[in-house]
């Protein structure tokens, strides 16, 4: 039987590529024979470079700013000409030394960085993946990396993180990288909040990073004379677009100076780490990640995995380290079983520390219940 494996991250415990190695592990042992394909997937955030050099990418070392300016050593994944930035990596939350949040100060400025290292290497396809950022900024950073120049009243530079884009009255796109005319950016974006107001970047995701309520008034603010500074220079009015408040307002930014197009990211994970191609003769899919919950129904990477996988009649199960949905929950998504760590290990701090050891266990449970043609008929 030729089974495809293609799970996300089990957050804090493996990334995508262990899970599917554990997992590969598990069912060859357990059905010696069975031809295993490993896709590790992600959704646009966390992982989205290590399921792009497991498909054969060439990671790309570059050092860049984390999100309160420390030097961070991160990377972009490169192949013919296209190039895969994680924000996750650079500007993320988990870049933020000690975890100390910076609502009003985090900047998006490394991911610039990247960008731009990328577009000095030739790429011209630039995939932007920006879940998982420790940003509120409007992408200010991201621009001011490429090139453009916010100026305040006096024409001085204004500093970086979106409390201080209060004092922006001028974005100058004279310097703007040159490479940028000809290249394509694609955003994975999961959301459809604007820019600005009570479902906007700050109102929304602002608490998450750390803001307090004076802190979102503040920062909606700020963001507001940003967009309007954004406006005159690029003659585009983004604010209101679905997309344009994610990771803070970096959609805003990329929709509005980069011209980039925003995709659904798991859909765009799939087509880069060619999953579709892989489906053809497989009698069974395993995806998963590490909590299967409400969130995983509303475009996670376990739902487009189904999806995709339904369309071509290929049967579809999930693991995780828990599960929190009922069957009924899950069928509509097309994922016909689910198994979790917890089902073999109710301590949930040894699923934590023993993640790899059990998901073998938990695949030899899958080869038994799935791994024959009989199972499938």
């Amino acid at each position: 039987m030729r089974v495809v494996v293609a799970p996300d991250k089990f957050k804090g415990s493996l990334s995508a590529p262990q899970v599917a190695a554990h997992l590969t592990a598990g069912l060859v042992h357990a059905a010696p024979g069975t031809e295993v394909v490993q896709v590790p997937v992600a959704d646009g955030g966390d992982g989205t470079l290590d399921a792009a050099v497991s498909a054969g990418y060439r990671r790309v070392p570059v050092s860049a700013q984390g999100p309160t300016g420390e030097p961070v050593a991160t990377a972009y994944a490169e192949r013919d000409g296209n190039a895969v930035v994680e924000m996750a990596d650079v500007s993320g939350l988990r870049r933020l030394p000690g975890g100390q949040l910076a609502a009003r100060t985090a900047s998006s400025y490394g991911t610039g960085e990247v960008v731009r290292t990328a577009l000095d290497a030739g790429c011209r396809r630039i995939v932007l993946g920006i879940g998982g950022s420790a940003t509120t900024d409007g992408g200010a950073g991201l621009v001011q990396a490429l090139g453009g120049r916010l100026l305040d009243a006096e024409d001085r530079e204004v500093g970086r993180g979106g409390a201080a884009l209060a004092a922006v009255e001028v974005l100058d796109l004279s310097g703007l990288h040159p490479a940028l005319r000809d290249a394509e950016v694609v955003v994975a974006c999961d959301v459809d909040n604007p820019l600005l107001g009570s479902h906007g970047a700050a109102a929304v995701y602002g608490p998450q990073k750390g803001a307090s309520p004076d802190d979102v008034a503040e920062l909606d603010a700020a963001l507001a004379r940003w967009a309007e500074a954004v406006r005159v220079a690029t003659d585009v009015d983004a604010a209101d677009r679905p997309g344009a408040g994610a990771a803070g307002g970096v959609g805003f930014a990329a929709l509005a100076v980069l011209g980039a197009t925003l995709r659904p990211g798991i859909d765009l994970v799939l087509d880069l780490v060619d999953f579709r191609a892989a489906l053809p003769g497989a009698g069974l899919v395993i995806t998963g990640e590490g909590s299967l919950d409400e969130q995983t129904l509303h475009g996670k990477a376990p739902a487009g995995v189904a999806a995709a996988a339904r369309r071509a009649g290929v049967p579809v199960v999930a693991v995780a380290g828990r599960s929190l949905l009922a069957p009924a929950d899950l069928a509509p998504t097309g994922i016909r079983a689910a198994y979790a760590l917890t089902d073999i290990e109710p301590d949930p701090a040894r699923c934590m520390s023993e993640a790899g050891a059990l998901l073998e266990r938990l695949a030899a449970r899958v080869a038994a219940d799935w791994a024959t043609d009989d199972d499938n008929e």
